[in-house]
């Protein structure tokens, strides 16, 4: 038996577990630093520093809030980020793990730190947004939790939570899905390494490709 069938609801993040943007982003805070006379973030310690909420990872790149402050910090970052954001990839595989899911009829939603209504734009620039019932953001540009919008989803499903399962690519995405109530896998080429993703207890799969195997071989 495929472990797909174990669930009747996906819900994806977005950043770092669909789209691949994870260089992108450091290629921008990276700039910022330079900008304020602070060491750039190599590929390996952005993947270390990187955390929900955004306050905290910023001071762990370096940034002195008494010297400048999160909110215009934040307003530089997403200029930077809203500039060429589609020039990023979605991970391999995407489109055949949402189209499966979509096949064997199961209904998916993203739920995601980025600002709502540019997730809709992005999710119809890469041709994506029909695939999901429900597209729930933020609704500001400073990408705090989404543990509020996640336990509004929940509502909103009306579902047996066990039938529910998240993916994502932090730890945040594994505590949002702990709030939620529901299962939860997360996937180890997004925004933080294995190593962090697996101190928690969480159940972290390399890739999408490996994720694809895991939810549609049989392993029952």
């Amino acid at each position: 038996m495929q472990l797909i069938n174990d669930f009747e609801h996906i819900i994806w993040d977005w950043n770092g577990t669909l789209l691949d943007d994870v260089d992108y982003c450091r290629s921008i805070i990276n700039t910022i630093l330079i900008k304020n006379n602070l060491p750039q973030l190599s590929f390996d310690r952005y993947r270390e520093v990187f955390t929900f909420p955004v306050q905290d990872y910023y001071k762990a790149a370096g940034f002195d809030f008494n010297k400048v402050s999160f909110e215009i910090l934040g307003k530089e970052f997403m200029v930077g980020y809203e500039k060429n954001r589609l020039s990023c990839s979605l991970y391999p595989q995407v489109f055949n793990v949402l189209t499966a899911i979509m096949e064997s009829d199961r209904k998916q939603s993203v739920l995601s730190a980025y600002k709502e209504d540019a997730l809709i734009s992005i999710l119809q620039h890469y041709k994506l947004f029909d695939y999901f019932d429900h597209i729930v953001g933020s609704d500001n540009i400073y990408a705090g939790s989404k543990m509020q919008q996640g336990m509004d989803l929940i509502k909103k499903l009306g579902i047996d939570k066990n039938k529910i399962l998240f993916i994502g690519d932090t730890l945040h995405d594994y505590d949002v899905a702990n709030g939620m109530g529901v299962k939860s896998i997360l996937v180890a080429n997004g925004h933080q390494s294995k190593e962090r993703l697996t101190s928690n207890g969480a159940f972290v799969l390399d890739n999408m490709e490996e994720l694809v195997q895991y939810l549609f071989n049989s392993n029952k």
